[in-house]
C-alpha cells in the first residue's frame, strides 16, 4: 500500500513569501491534526514558494479526502488569486462561504477577486463582512474606508450624470445607494430631494430636505428647498418658517425676494376668492376697483380719512364693502347723490382716471419734484379737448405714468376698463408711492 500511495514533493524552504497578504485560514476544531489539515499546510507551504503546481495538488487532496474541509477550498481560491484567474478563485470563496459564512479568510480573498473584476461594491460588503468578523483585520479595514470613499464618489458621479440626461428613475435609485453608503450625507439627500421635485414626488423630496437639515442645521439650501415645497402646498406658516432660518444663514437677496413674495401670497390667500380674480376680469366693477385700492393703498387713505362722510346704503352684504366704506371716506371714490355707491357697475376709463388723480394729489407730498410735473403737464390727447370736465384727471394720470395712451394719442375715456389693466394701474401707484406690496413688511 505504500508504494500505491502517492509521491510527496519535498516542502520548499521559504524565508520571504511570495504572497504575504494572502490569509491563512484557521483549520476547524475537528480537523486538527489530520491528514487533511497537513495536506492543506503543504499546500500553504507551496503556494508561499511560488509553487502553485504543488500548492494545488495539496489542497485538492485534501479536499477530495474530506469534502467538508471547507478551508482547503479558501486556499484554492488563493492559488486562483496568484494565477490571477479571478473568476476561478471567485468560485472558490463562495463554495467556502457556503459552508462557513463567517469565515475572515475565505471574506477577505472574496473581496480581492471581486475587486480585480472590478466589482466594487461585491469587494466592500466582503471586506466589510471579514472586518466584522476579525476586527485585527486592520489593513482591511482602512480599505473598507477607501472603497467608501470611491464608491460613494462614483455613485454621486453615476447620479449626477443620470439626473443631467434626465434620467429621473436611474438617478433617484443611484442617490440611494449612495446615501446607503455615506448615510450621515447631507448633500447627498438634498440633491436626491431635488431630483424627487423633478419627478414631481413632493412628500419624499420634502423628507430628504429635511434629513439633510437633520445633518447639517446650517443647510440653508435644504431649508430653502422646505420653504418652497411647503408654500407650494399652501403651508405658508411653514415655508415662512423655513425662509427665515435660511435667511439667518445665508441672508440673500434671492432668499429675502422669496420670503418678500411669500408674504404677499399669504396676505393674498387671506382675500375674498373675488378679489383673486380681479385680475382676470373683462371688466372691472366700482367695488373692485375700490377693494384694489383699499388693498394696495391704504397707508395713502388714512392720510385724509373724512370723518363727516355720508353713509352709504347699498353695500351691505357686499364681499368689496370694508374697502368701499375705506376709499369712500377717503374721498377717493364717492358715492352717488342718493348715497349708493353702485358697487356693480362697470368703471370706464375716465373713472379710473378720476381716482387716480385724487391718489396722486395723496402721493404729491411724498414727491414734490415729480408732483410738480406730472401737474403742469398738458397731455395732447386726440379725443379729448383741455375743455372736457374729466381732462385735468386724464392728464395727470398719463403724466405720472398711471395710465397710458392708445396708439394714435387717443384718451378713449368711455372705454371699460378690464381687471389687469385696473391691477397694472394700482400697482405703479403704488410704485410712485414707495409702499410695499400687500403681504411684504416695510425693510
Amino acid at each position: 500500500m505504500a508504494a500505491c500511495a502517492p509521491k510527496l514533493a519535498p516542502l520548499p524552504s521559504v524565508s520571504l513569501p511570495r504572497f504575504p497578504d494572502f490569509i491563512v485560514p484557521i483549520v476547524p476544531a475537528e480537523f486538527a491534526d489530520t491528514l487533511v489539515a497537513e495536506n492543506e499546510m503543504r499546500g500553504w507551504t507551496f503556494l508561499q514558494a511560488g509553487d502553485l503546481k504543488n500548492a494545488e495538488r495539496e489542497l485538492t487532496l485534501a479536499l477530495k479526502t474530506t469534502p467538508a474541509f471547507y478551508t482547503a477550498e479558501i486556499g484554492l481560491g488563493y492559488v486562483e488569486l496568484a494565477r490571477r484567474d479571478y473568476k476561478a478563485a471567485l468560485a472558490h470563496f463562495d463554495r467556502a462561504l457556503e459552508r462557513q459564512p463567517a469565515d475572515p479568510s475565505a471574506l477577505v480573498g472574496r473581496g480581492e477577486a471581486s475587486l480585480a473584476l472590478n466589482r466594487e461594491a461585491e469587494a466592500l460588503a466582503a471586506f466589510e463582512a471579514a472586518s466584522a468578523v476579525d476586527p485585527a483585520l486592520t489593513e482591511i479595514a482602512r480599505r473598507v474606508e477607501v472603497l467608501k470613499f470611491r464608491l460613494a464618489g462614483q455613485r454621486l458621479a453615476d447620479a449626477r450624470a443620470a439626473a443631467a440626461a434626465g434620467r429621473i428613475d436611474e438617478a433617484i435609485r443611484a442617490y440611494t445607494i449612495a446615501i446607503a453608503s455615506s448615510p450621515g450625507s447631507p448633500f447627498l439627500n438634498r440633491e436626491l430631494a431635488g431630483v424627487e421635485r423633478q419627478r414631481g414626488d413632493a412628500a419624499s423630496a420634502l423628507a430628504h430636505f429635511r434629513m439633510a437639515v437633520d445633518l447639517d442645521t446650517a443647510d440653508a439650501g435644504s431649508l430653502t428647498g422646505i420653504g418652497e415645497l411647503l408654500e407650494a402646498a399652501g403651508d405658508f406658516d411653514g415655508a415662512e418658517k423655513a425662509y427665515t432660518d435660511a435667511l439667518a444663514i445665508e441672508a440673500t437677496p434671492a432668499l429675502q425676494a422669496k420670503l418678500d413674495a411669500l408674504h404677499a401670497r399669504a396676505a393674498l390667500a387671506q382675500l375674498p376668492a373675488q378679489y383673486r380674480e380681479i385680475n382676470l376680469a373683462p371688466q372691472i366693477t366700482r367695488g373692485e376697483l375700490a377693494a384694489l385700492i383699499g388693498v394696495h393703498l391704504a397707508p395713502l387713505l388714512q392720510t385724509d380719512r373724512r370723518v363727516d362722510a355720508e353713509p352709504i346704503t347699498d353695500v351691505r352684504g357686499d364681499w368689496a364693502a370694508p374697502w368701499i366704506l375705506t376709499v369712500a371716506r377717503a374721498g377717493v371714490m364717492e358715492p352717488f347723490a342718493n348715497h349708493a355707491f353702485q358697487p356693480r357697475t362697470v368703471v370706464r376709463r375716465i373713472d379710473l382716471a378720476q381716482a387716480a388723480e385724487r391718489l396722486l394729489a395723496r402721493i404729491a407730498p411724498l414727491k414734490p419734484a415729480a408732483a410738480t410735473a406730472w401737474e403742469s403737464t398738458r397731455w395732447p390727447f386726440t379725443d379729448l379737448a383741455p375743455s372736457h370736465l374729466a381732462y385735468p384727471a386724464a392728464s395727470t394720470s398719463v403724466a405720472a405714468g398711471v395710465l397710458t395712451t392708445g396708439p394714435d394719442g387717443s384718451f378713449q375715456p368711455s372705454r371699460v376698463v378690464t381687471g389687469g389693466e385696473a391691477v397694472e394701474a394700482i400697482q405703479r401707484l403704488e410704485k410712485l408711492a414707495g409702499l410695499p406690496a400687500p403681504g411684504k413688511a416695510q425693510r
